[in-house]
């Protein structure tokens, strides 16, 4: 299994020194990342409820016998999030198959659901790969390697600790995931993060205003109206989903507790400058952590940000790739390229 030593030391990229600059380059640059270069297939699942999940399949230009690539991306994101379209790209050049999932609700799903994602919704995951191995052979055979970032860091985790895989899946990969979501949602609302409060709130709310299904003008009024992201999952996440209230949901589906049952192995990378997810459930869970199981925790990287010297592309993928390269080398007949 990788060591600590296998992955490259982080050092920002300059200008953008500290978790604010960090986390909003992407926001501030809006850098497109172009993927037309490479064949792309939408993918669609139907629920038995009703609800319509959707995807975007990549095929490299030169197949290489790997498992896929599956990117998820965080709140209020979908497969078009610049973070994700980069790590997608990153992954196509080293001939890696990436598939871009949408959350149920999120992007091209939003018209087709009558119900939404959360930080814990794995069996959405489960559901989509259950479709795969009937549907996609490739990944049936190969099977995948989940991605999650932010939020749908810790679906990832909720899943991988779960183990009930309908097809291969022989490692996986969180990034800025908030593993301890009651101190992340207690983090985010501080003065300093008042900016990035206000975004989100606005983001969340415009989901819902969007929303195909005719709402309680009193609850969607409620709900337009939160004043944190905690009231917000008080009122909408947390009843729409089972949850007694925000703080049972944010207990129900914190993954740290869940570390231990992960069989795979599994790479966690955050930032302990993260302005929104504090680094201590991180600190707390190395210390009794699996030899399967990684945790990189650099002083600065901020929240899905990992902008490096000396190299265009996150540093977060630049890991990723090394630990799935790794994994698959150590798998019994497997065999990856080095620059990988």
């Amino acid at each position: 299994m990788s060591s600590l030593a296998d992955f490259p030391p982080f050092q920002p990229l300059r200008p953008w020194w500290g978790g604010d600059l960090q986390t909003l380059r992407n926001v501030v640059l809006r850098r497109w990342v172009d993927l037309s270069a490479w064949p792309e297939r939408r993918l669609r699942l139907e629920l038995p409820d009703g609800d319509t999940l959707f995807a975007m399949l990549h095929e490299p230009k030169e197949e290489v016998a790997r498992p896929t690539i599956l990117l998820l991306h965080g709140l209020t994101g979908c497969e078009d999030s610049l973070y994700i379209r980069a790590s997608a790209a990153y992954f196509l050049k080293r001939k890696w198959r990436v598939i871009r999932f949408n959350l149920r609700g999120a992007g091209p799903s939003a018209p087709y659901c009558h119900s939404s994602y959360h930080a814990g919704r794995s069996e959405d995951l489960g559901a989509f790969l259950t479709w795969l191995a009937q549907h996609d052979p490739v990944a049936a055979a190969r099977g995948v390697l989940p991605m999650g970032f932010s939020l749908g860091g810790n679906l990832v985790l909720k899943f991988l600790a779960e183990g009930d895989f309908p097809l291969p899946v022989p490692a996986g990969v969180s990034v800025s995931a908030p593993i301890d979501l009651q101190s992340a949602w207690q983090t985010i609302p501080r003065p300093r993060n008042a900016f990035y409060h206000r975004y989100l709130l606005a983001c969340l709310r415009r989901e819902v205003s969007q929303w195909p299904v005719k709402l309680n003008a009193e609850l969607k009024r409620k709900v337009l109206g939160a004043k944190s992201i905690y009231h917000f999952d008080e009122m909408w996440t947390a009843p729409r989903n089972g949850f007694s209230s925000a703080d049972d949901y944010y207990r129900r589906c914190s993954t740290a507790p869940l570390l231990k049952d992960i069989e795979v192995p599994t790479l966690l990378i955050h930032a302990a400058d993260d302005p929104w997810i504090p680094p201590e459930p991180y600190l707390v869970a190395r210390r009794s952590l699996k030899s399967h199981l990684r945790i990189l925790l650099p002083s600065s990287g901020a929240h899905v940000g990992f902008h490096a010297a000396g190299h265009p592309q996150p540093w977060h993928d630049r890991c990723a790739g090394a630990f799935f390269a790794q994994v698959l080398r150590e798998a019994p007949g497997e065999r990856v390229d080095e620059d990988a």
